[in-house]
C-alpha cells in the first residue's frame, strides 16, 4: 500500500472517530442540559442517543443550508434562538423526548454554555 493509499484511509477513520466523537460529546451535552432544565425530559439512554443524532443533523442541515451554527455562542442572538428551535423541534422526531418552549429557551441557555466548557472541535 503505497503511502498517499495509508493516508487516505487513516483518514476515513479519522472521519469516522470525527463523528462518533461529536455525537457522544452531543450526548453527554444534552444530557446535562435536560437535567438542569425544568420541562424538558428525556426517558432512557436511547432516547437520549436518538436525540443526539438527529439534533446533530438538523444541527449539520441548518449549517449546511443557512451558514448559521445553532450554538448560542455561534452567532449571538441568532445562534441562541436556532439551538432553541432546534430543541424544541427534535421532540417532534424522537419519541420520549420532551421540552416545553420555556424549557427550550432555558435549554438553549444552558445547552451553550455547556457546550462552551466541553474540549472538542466542533466543526465537521
Amino acid at each position: 500500500m503505497s503511502e498517499a493509499q495509508g493516508s487516505r484511509a487513516n483518514s476515513g477513520t479519522s472521519t469516522v472517530w470525527q463523528i462518533v466523537g461529536r455525537l457522544v460529546g452531543a450526548a453527554v451535552v444534552l444530557a446535562i442540559t435536560a437535567f438542569f432544565t425544568p420541562g424538558f425530559t428525556i426517558n432512557s439512554i436511547w432516547t437520549l442517543a436518538i436525540a443526539a443524532i438527529v439534533l446533530t443533523i438538523i444541527d449539520y442541515l441548518v449549517v449546511k443550508f443557512t451558514g448559521l451554527h445553532a450554538s448560542p455562542f455561534g452567532k449571538g442572538f441568532v445562534g441562541f434562538a436556532l439551538a432553541a428551535i432546534t430543541l424544541y423541534v427534535t421532540q417532534f422526531f424522537v419519541a420520549g423526548y420532551s421540552i416545553s418552549w420555556m424549557a427550550a429557551i432555558i435549554g438553549a441557555l444552558i445547552y451553550g454554555v455547556v457546550d462552551y466548557f466541553i474540549p472538542g472541535n466542533q466543526s465537521m
